[in-house]
């Protein structure tokens, strides 16, 4: 019987071809479309970073000058020195004021005189001074000691569609000069502060002695004219002869330069001398200004050196601190000039240098020299974006002014900062404010530590619940209640973020406030019963227990922990009456001096943990119940109990999926928005108190984004907050997937 012979099989038919080519050409799509759909991925994070460093990279860019054009002094009289320099708001009209009382309004880009104007007071000007060069309001002294208060405003209309500016000279107090003294008397140096409320004086005679007058400001109902009703302030005894005068914005301080080292501090309030501070370090005393805001002093010396002071608290009492101090190094400060909407100022030393500083970011922003003469004047517009110099040589110069972002720097985000009125350094974030004079405050460090608070507290609470329980559901659950529990948990991440935040913020933070107690003794007896319940179980009669299916025992637990909330919501009344004296709130307040916030970080760590739960369970729970069984048997096999099963081989081996899963659940809560923007105070503070508030990096660009104006510093420093956000996650994920891979290789082998 012969043997039957294997059919022949022909593998190149035309329709296996046909399909070959099919499967090659999917092949080819979906390794093309893997990669494409890949590399779009990286491709828009990439896109992502640099239009994030794109918004961020102008505020560290350094100050520019650049010089436009140069021109002879403008004025009939240009001989008689000059005793200001200024500009109106757009840049367009300069303003130059002599000793001999000439106004000369002139063209800033061309030097051509537009209009001249010749101040009503009788002789020569003995003494000047502007209240600041935002307000305007001047102040004129004659020889006989009469004072003339005027104001250089400027009126815009637009003929033909053509922007006119047309200057002219007011006198908000009357034409009629003010008289200082009761006796005509010479005055070297005046000074003034112009309020609400009051108009203050403060004169130098030729003698160096120091006399002071309040002017009282009240309205006439018929005419609606302010009517000045002299006051004289009692004035301490004042040693050495007296340089100069400056009085703060609130007319509270006067700060007395005397002998070019003594700085006498007077409490205009009680007419007392609160301090003196010699000044021998701080060396020869060349130019003294006030800051914009009037608060604060910049002292410029022979050595080129500036340095910042103002009041601050310390041990009670208000005394003048140093606080900054700047270097030129270019000869000594010859004059300084403050901005008009910003903490910056300029510098003019020796052989033409100016530079540009700004004092809370303790930054130089530019340092050249920038004529060939020697600097007698200068002044920077209101926008700070032009800057006329006058030298010696009778000439003006103008320069257009490049420093858009000048109050960022890496010290004032990082650093703690000391700020005007603040009795310390301190980390401040807050942008706006109510005030026109207000300084923003740009430190990063309260939004970073809030969001480490936020996540730290929600993980907290969903790390251990979500583990737990996915470890239970995983190995130690029925397979007909694991197939019910586990859709029930991840539908719980479908959940809008939004809707936990507003239950959170409208129920939760006033139930807590008012239970707070009771949540507390929650948190102690649910564990508890828990475990009393696990006990009695466990001892009861096999019969009883095996009515109950093998995994469904869980399912009794629920009435245990109904009861148990129940009971510790019921009993915290009582017992809040009895041992906080009705109040756990008010006590933590008074007693313990802990300060508690209706929407705190409890509240959040609570609303966002649960919002967490759903992403690290599901996760997790596939790790676990990924891991083969045949290493779960064996090890049973061997004689481990199922508890040291899952604690060294199930856990280890799915060590890497747990750690992926808390880092995607960590991920989520630094970048969770919503719920800490309704949950919490947004307060941006550093405490670790679970019962403050606090502000994110997420919820602060939500909250404060529709506000910045676009290309501001403001706007740029909240898309520098989501770089920040940004590079954290990107840090910290590189690290976690660097610990995961070495937990696969180190587990992968079980």
């Amino acid at each position: 019987m012969s043997t039957p012979t294997a059919p022949d099989i022909d593998f190149d038919t035309p329709a296996l071809r046909r399909h070959r080519k099919a499967r090659a050409f999917k092949d080819q799509f979906a390794k093309s479309g893997i990669a494409v759909g890949g590399l779009s991925i990286i491709g828009a994070v990439l896109l992502i970073f640099f239009y994030l460093l794109y918004e961020v990279a102008p505020m560290f860019v350094p100050a520019d000058v650049e010089k436009r054009n140069e021109y002879v002094l403008p004025g009939s009289q240009s001989q008689s020195p000059t005793l200001l320099l200024a500009m109106e708001e757009q840049a367009e009209v300069g303003l130059r004021i002599q000793e001999n009382g000439q106004f000369t309004f002139f063209g800033v880009t061309t030097g051509e005189t537009i209009k001249e104007y010749r101040l009503p007071l009788q002789g020569e000007i003995k003494a000047f001074d502007i209240n600041t060069q935002a307000s305007r309001t001047m102040a004129f002294v004659n020889q006989d000691g009469d004072a003339l208060i005027a104001k250089h405003n400027y009126r815009i209309t637009y003929p033909n569609d053509v922007r006119l500016i047309t200057p002219k000279v007011d006198f908000p107090y009357g034409d009629e000069p003010l008289s200082l003294f009761d006796t005509p008397t010479q005055v070297n140096n005046i000074s003034m502060r112009d309020g609400e409320d009051a108009l203050v004086l403060a004169a130098i005679d030729a003698q160096g002695e120091l006399y002071i007058t309040r002017f009282n400001k009240e309205v006439d109902f018929l005419s609606d004219e302010v009517v000045l009703e002299a006051e004289p302030v009692s004035l301490p005894n004042i040693s050495g002869t007296i340089n100069q005068v400056e009085i703060d914005q609130g007319m509270n301080w006067m700060f007395v330069l005397a002998d070019q080292r003594l700085m006498h501090v007077v409490n205009l309030d009680s007419g007392t001398l609160e301090q003196t501070v010699t000044l021998d370090e701080v060396g020869v005393i060349t130019s003294l200004d006030m800051l914009l805001g009037e608060n604060s002093l910049l002292i410029g010396t022979s050595t080129g050196q500036i340095s910042q002071w103002f009041m601050a608290r310390k041990e009670g009492k208000w005394r003048l601190q140093q606080v900054r101090q700047f270097e030129m190094g270019e000869g000594q400060v010859n004059a300084i000039t403050s901005e008009q909407r910003r903490k910056g100022f300029f510098v003019a030393g020796e052989d033409g240098h100016v530079a540009i500083y700004h004092s809370t970011a303790h930054r130089t922003l530019y340092n050249e020299k920038l004529v060939d003469s020697e600097i007698v004047n200068l002044t920077v517009s209101p926008r700070a974006k032009d800057l006329l110099i006058e030298t010696q040589d009778g000439k003006i110069s103008h320069f257009k002014v490049d420093n858009e972002h000048p109050e960022i720097s890496w010290a004032s985000m990082w650093d703690e900062v000391w700020y005007e009125g603040y009795e310390e350094p301190a980390y401040t974030w807050q942008s706006s404010s109510s005030s026109s004079d207000f300084e923003p405050k740009y430190s990063l460090v309260p939004l970073v530590f809030g969001t480490l608070k936020g996540a730290f507290y929600a993980m907290l609470l969903a790390a251990p619940l979500a583990i737990a329980g996915a470890v239970y559901t995983a190995y130690f659950m029925a397979p007909a209640l694991r197939r019910k529990v586990k859709p029930i948990i991840e539908l719980m991440e479908a959940l809008p973020t939004v809707i936990l935040g507003f239950l959170a913020g409208l129920a939760l933070a006033p139930f807590i406030e008012n239970n707070l107690l009771g949540i507390f003794i929650m948190m102690i007896v649910v564990p508890i019963s828990m475990l009393v319940f696990g006990f009695t179980w466990v001892n009861l009669p096999a019969k009883i227990r095996h009515a109950v299916p093998d995994g469904w025992d869980s399912v009794l637990l629920i009435p245990v922990i109904i009861l148990a909330v129940y009971v510790a919501i019921q009993f915290s009344p009582s017992l809040e009456q009895l041992f906080f004296g009705g109040s756990m709130t008010t006590w933590l307040n008074n007693d313990l001096g802990v300060s508690f916030s209706q929407r705190n970080a409890l509240i959040v760590g609570l609303a966002m943990g649960f919002a967490v739960i759903p992403t690290i369970f599901s996760i997790a729970e596939d790790a676990i119940f990924s891991v083969p069984k045949s290493l779960s048997y064996g090890s049973l096999a061997l004689g481990a109990t199922p508890w040291q099963t899952m604690i060294k081989v199930v856990l280890p081996t799915a060590s890497p999926g747990i750690f992926s899963a808390l880092m995607i659940g960590l991920g989520r809560a630094v970048g969770e928005t919503m719920i800490v923007l309704m949950a919490t105070g947004n307060t941006p503070i550093t405490d670790m108190n679970i019962f403050e508030g606090m502000r994110t990096l997420a919820a602060n660009i939500a909250v404060e984004i529709p506000e910045s104006e676009v290309g501001s510093s403001h706007y740029r420093i909240l898309f520098l907050t989501g770089f920040v956000l940004f590079l954290f996650t990107f840090v910290f994920n590189t690290a976690a997937e660097t610990i995961r891979q070495r937990l696969r290789t180190k587990y992968g082998q079980l």
